[in-house]
């Protein structure tokens, strides 16, 4: 039996790409999934056979992640949802298209990161953050997408900090990373991630009473998604 038979998750960007190929493994393991989208999300339930629930909602409005948490009590939060930058030499760019994937990718996960330290989830829920390889090399055609995505690693760190755990996060390039070994901070801890096509996974496992100032739980585990 999977271990994650009969827990419930959220995948936040869930209609397409990456986000619908981790709601179908989530639900071939065996997990309640809730697959929240801006747009139509049909397709990702026919994909399952229905075993997938959709939900049709803005995941950067502020008032959006407590909703959800609320209602579904996760024990899983997958953060997917972004923004696809303007493809152009930085001449060519603008603020506003330069901003996109900030005023998205950063903007989403903030605002559940936000949430989820305000109202914890069940100890032992996993919350994965999902990064790019641009965080780590750039991006200079995408505009601030490679600076965004490294936002998003430093925001899986603070709030690992802010809720007296322990970081242990995948932060770091692997060893075969080209990225000429730049690393990131994880504080006393890291582990190596694989490399993987669509980027790399941040996670860490909150504990129901961690947002109290003095907690010694265990520190949070982390690893790619696999």
């Amino acid at each position: 039996m999977s271990e994650l038979e009969g827990t419930k998750a959220v995948v936040v960007g869930a209609s397409r790409g990456f986000g619908r190929g981790i709601v179908e493994a989530l639900v071939e393991a065996g997990a309640e999934v809730h697959a929240l989208s801006r747009g139509d999300a049909s397709e990702v339930v026919r994909a399952t056979g229905g075993r997938a629930h959709a939900i049709r909602a803005d995941a950067a409005h502020p008032e959006t992640p407590s909703r959800i948490l609320r209602e579904i009590e996760p024990t899983v939060v997958v953060l997917n949802a972004g923004a696809t930058p303007q493809i152009a030499p930085f001449r060519e760019q603008t603020w506003d298209a330069f901003s996109t994937n900030w005023n998205a990718d950063v903007k989403i996960v903030f605002q559940w990161l936000k949430a989820i330290v305000d109202q914890p989830l069940a100890d032992g829920s996993s919350v994965v953050t999902l990064s790019s390889g641009a965080a780590l090399r750039g991006s200079p055609l995408s505009g601030g997408y490679a600076g965004a995505k490294a936002m998003v690693a430093f925001l899986t760190e603070y709030v690992a900090h802010c809720t007296h755990e322990a970081p242990h996060s995948v932060c770091d390039a692997p060893p075969n990373d080209q990225s000429g070994g730049r690393r990131w901070p994880s504080g006393r801890r890291s582990v190596r991630a694989s490399p993987k096509p669509h980027g790399r996974a941040i996670s860490w496992r909150p504990s129901a009473d961690a947002s109290r100032r003095g907690s010694r739980r265990p520190p949070p585990t982390a690893g790619p998604i696999s």
